[in-house]
């Protein structure tokens, strides 16, 4: 307990940092110091940025982002979701009861946040997770949004079905042309007992996403050698994610009660590349899938602002037939597909958001499909590409080694 107090004393020194206090439930005495920071140019277009997860923290991980979106000319907000970081604990310094994490509250302490900020309104960026935030926002608070940027956005509960179908056409039956070859080899694969069907949802979908068709075709080459090495560190990997908890980076052990109880109904169903599979063990810590308590399809039509729907091709968590669906159901609203890009901009290529922000905010959001592929051209260093870097050292190692016998 003492070091994440001290951390959080830290924080809270840090320019830009404060806290407002709200209340732990809707209606009652107690409150709790909601964290948020406030950084960038005075008098800049107000921006709200709102990360994914639930339980990405704001302060610590999103500093380069805001140092950028600053150079721009925004005046970026971002607030410390309830659960997570400097919003975690009460006033006693216990947790938030779990009752207290629900998205109405969340999307209630932007609107206070705004507030405590004299912001009447904000450009609005919500990634994966907060992307459904956003959009939960805009139903309660919509005279608060001047415009929206809803990147890799998680829209409903029925994502994750979408989400393993579209996997399923591409990897495994192979629908599109350039992965009819691959789906085929990962097919005989797992016919050949070389891995599991269970095994293939861990692996493949990460690998894709950051290495595209020709990494997941090494991939398997290695792995029909008997050379899993690679697989094996993309699966550990990919499991620490939500597994563990970095104090005031990713905290996911109390946020994501609102990823089971409203948004994630999804049970394996035995068959390959099932996403459902890495959420199978974290169920039992969480509460049951109650379902969405916002209609959100409801809202939509009263989205009536400037928005943007970024969409990345090889991304398969918020995967492009939702983000089409999103952007057909909300008036106005521009479908920005990315051809090379994966899941979330704001934490992989957040030059592309503030781009998006850019033109939301100048009413040219519908010119956004044209400065895409430059776009992707220009990218520079980035996590993304550093994770795709480290997949393809691994790869090469194994096709070093002999085939196991």
């Amino acid at each position: 307990m003492k070091q994440p107090l001290r951390q959080a004393e830290s924080l809270l020194r840090l320019p830009g940092v404060r806290t407002v206090p709200r209340p732990v439930h809707p209606d009652g005495d107690d409150v709790f110091d909601l964290g948020y920071v406030r950084e960038g140019a005075p008098g800049g277009v107000p921006l709200l940025v709102v990360p994914g997860g639930p339980g990405l923290a704001s302060v610590m991980p999103y500093r380069m982002m805001r140092r950028d979106a600053g150079k721009r000319g925004f005046d970026t907000v971002m607030v410390e979701h309830r659960g997570v970081g400097l919003s975690r604990r009460r006033r006693d310094g216990t947790d938030l009861p779990v009752d207290a994490i629900t998205v109405e509250a969340a999307a209630d302490d932007i609107a206070a946040v705004l507030d405590d900020c004299g912001l009447d309104r904000a450009v609005v960026w919500g990634s994966s997770y907060g992307g459904y935030l956003a959009q939960v926002f805009a139903a309660r608070h919509g005279d608060r949004v001047a415009g929206m940027v809803l990147d890799s956005a998680i829209n409903s509960a029925a994502d994750g079905e979408a989400a393993r179908e579209h996997i399923r056409r591409l990897l495994w039956d192979g629908s599109a042309d350039e992965t009819a070859e691959v789906a085929g080899k990962l097919r005989k694969l797992v016919a050949d007992g070389a891995v599991t069907a269970e095994r293939t949802g861990r692996v493949v979908p990460v690998v894709y996403e950051f290495g595209g068709v020709r990494a997941v075709d090494r991939l398997l080459e290695a792995a029909a050698r008997g050379r899993t090495g690679t697989w094996n560190r993309v699966e550990r990997l990919a499991g620490r994610e939500t597994a563990e908890t970095s104090p005031f980076i990713l905290e996911f052990d109390l946020a994501g009660v609102i990823l089971f109880r409203n948004l994630h109904r999804m049970v394996p169903d035995g068959g390959p590349l099932d996403p459902a599979v890495d959420f199978a063990d974290m169920a039992e810590r969480f509460p049951a899938f109650e379902g969405e308590t916002v209609d959100l399809d409801a809202a939509r039509p009263d989205f009536t602002w400037p928005t943007a729907v970024l969409s990345g091709a090889r991304d398969l968590r918020a995967v492009r037939p939702v983000a089409e669906r999103t952007a057909a159901r909300i008036p106005g609203a521009e479908l920005v597909p990315f051809a090379d890009s994966g899941h979330s901009f704001l934490d992989r290529f957040r030059f592309a958001g503030l781009l998006a922000a850019a033109a939301v905010a100048n009413g040219r959001h519908r010119d956004l499909p044209g400065y895409t592929a430059r776009a992707e051209a220009l990218r520079g260093p980035n996590s993304a590409a550093a994770i795709a870097a480290y997949i393809s050292a691994s790869l090469a190692v194994d096709e070093r080694l002999p085939r196991r016998r």
